[in-house]
């Protein structure tokens, strides 16, 4: 079976779920979550087993997609966070309830699905139209996901803006693809590499067809200074979709930024040193925008949502250290690195959110006040977690923050490099404070009582404070993993559109 195939029937399997909500509106919620997840972890299964070869692909596709290593990592990145996200969204069922229309979350569970295959298709687009394409599939059901608590105001408004400053930037994203093609003759990105290299294309044009496609993408991975939507729609959305859109939404934005980045500065490409330096300036301002506020914020949740936008700003500097080679790995391959460290940790962190709203705390800093004394298993998780998001050694996020800091020492940023060490100093005042408070003593007027979660919910968040040791300590198979160039395992040139 062809991973497009399996992509096909995991985008199918989600809309059977959505329309079986629809003509059997009785069926449990349990079956639907069953379903859901048991679909995403066949597909999981069968993409693991599957042929990773272009020929494997059906000949009507095989012009447009690719299957080199880094959209094999993306496709099963992709896999694995949609398998959690689903996850979470069954053990927040309980309160999740209270905010939908009649108790239903049929389409909570089905939706991911459908945005994991266009993810999928993301990572393997060898051009502008089929990124278009599945970036809007993803975006759509995104904005569903968003508002899908009707009943919450704050989840509301956050589906609101989300639409209108994702319709803009859709239409920002568009203006650039139209200019591109304009002054390429492609939306192909191996065309556009070779027009940017030739000489032949107008340097005026190609520099303005970027700027709008770095505009339009950036909102997509919350680039300053397109990311003014992530706070508010962060602390709207329910918990599991807020880590969708963290981690999913994310890497699904980077991979199509690698692969447009690695065509607009390919060897040769006259608005090489250009796009290089728009992307260091971008980057460092996008760190201090997420740094800087989140010091000041109570709200646990708000302060991930700008904590968010400082990873992307160190993740837009790893894409600019074009020459840095270091640790076996391209620009690319530190991008896909850095998305794999920050995966476990924000899943762990927003699990915990998650217990404690279903123990009935809120997501303000004092709730977290005492939380070791509560439940030392979860104290201690989320220690692990917080303390990867800051960049302490010994964990994933700190080997991934070094990667970034080495390329842009072998390039000579020093500016950049200044403001990345005030952003992870930042970082790591406004992350210990959680840790602080979850080790501080109980007021005496404060409820002492034990937590009550889940054993699976135990053994997901043991597992994954394991995996950011491990990663931290011992990152070789990773590193091989994304080690091989990201060459396109193609033998058939992709027409011009």
């Amino acid at each position: 079976m062809s991973v497009f195939t399996i992509e096909v029937l995991l985008a199918i399997a989600g809309m059977v779920l959505l329309l079986a909500e629809a003509f059997f509106p009785k069926l449990p919620l349990k079956t639907f979550g069953i379903a859901a997840i048991g679909s995403a972890i066949a597909a999981f299964l069968l993409f693991l087993s599957s042929s990773k070869e272009t020929a494997s692909l059906p000949g009507f596709v095989a012009a447009w997609h690719q299957l080199d290593s880094l959209a094999i990592f993306y496709k099963g990145f992709a896999l694995v966070t949609t398998i959690l996200v689903v996850w979470l969204l069954l053990i927040c069922a309980p309160y999740l309830k209270r905010f939908s229309v009649d108790g239903k979350l049929g389409e909570m569970l089905a939706l991911p699905l459908i945005v994991c295959a266009g993810m999928m298709w993301m990572a393997s687009a060898k051009d502008l139209v089929t990124v278009f394409v599945s970036l809007e599939l993803v975006t759509v059901s995104f904005y569903v996901l968003v508002a899908c608590t009707r009943k919450s105001v704050i989840s509301l408004e956050a589906g609101v803006k989300y639409l209108i400053l994702g319709a803009l930037s859709t239409g920002i994203l568009v203006f650039g693809i139209a200019w591109i093609y304009g002054a390429t003759g492609s939306l192909s990105f191996e065309g556009i590499a070779k027009a940017c290299a030739d000489g032949t294309s107008n340097k005026t044009a190609l520099l303005f067809a970027t700027a709008f496609l770095l505009a339009g993408m950036g909102f997509k991975v919350a680039m300053a200074p397109f990311q003014m939507w992530v706070p508010d729609v962060y602390q709207g959305a329910s918990i599991p979709v807020t880590t969708f859109l963290s981690v999913g939404s994310k890497a699904a934005g980077f991979i199509v930024l690698t692969r447009l980045i690695n065509a607009l500065t390919a060897s040769g490409s006259m608005i090489r040193n250009e796009v290089i330096l728009m992307l260091v300036a971008l980057g460092a301002v996008t760190i201090l925008v997420g740094s800087l506020p989140a010091i000041y914020q109570t709200s646990v949740k708000r302060m991930l949502a700008y904590s968010s936008i400082s990873h992307a700003g160190f993740l837009v500097l790893a894409l600019a250290c074009r020459d840095s080679v270091r640790f076996d790995l391209s620009a690319g391959g530190v991008v896909a690195f850095y998305l794999a460290t920050y995966l476990p940790m924000t899943v762990l962190g927003f699990l915990g959110l998650a217990i404690m709203r279903l123990q009935g705390r809120g997501e303000e800093l004092q709730d977290f006040t005492g939380l070791a004394k509560r439940s030392p298993l979860l104290a201690t998780m989320l220690t692990i977690a917080f303390a990867s998001l800051a960049g302490l050694p010994l964990t994933g996020g700190f080997l991934g923050k070094m990667f970034v800091f080495v390329g842009m020492v072998d390039q000579g940023w020093w500016i950049a490099i200044a403001c990345a060490v005030v952003g992870a100093a930042a970082g790591f005042y406004y992350y210990f404070r959680i840790i602080l408070a979850m080790f501080s003593p109980l007021q005496a007027d404060e409820a002492s009582g034990p937590l009550n979660w889940t054993l699976s919910a135990r053994v997901l968040s043991i597992a994954l404070g394991l995996l950011i040791l491990m990663l931290g300590v011992y990152p070789r198979p990773l590193q091989k993993l994304l080690a091989p160039a990201p060459v396109a395992a193609t033998h058939q040139v992709a027409p011009t559109r």
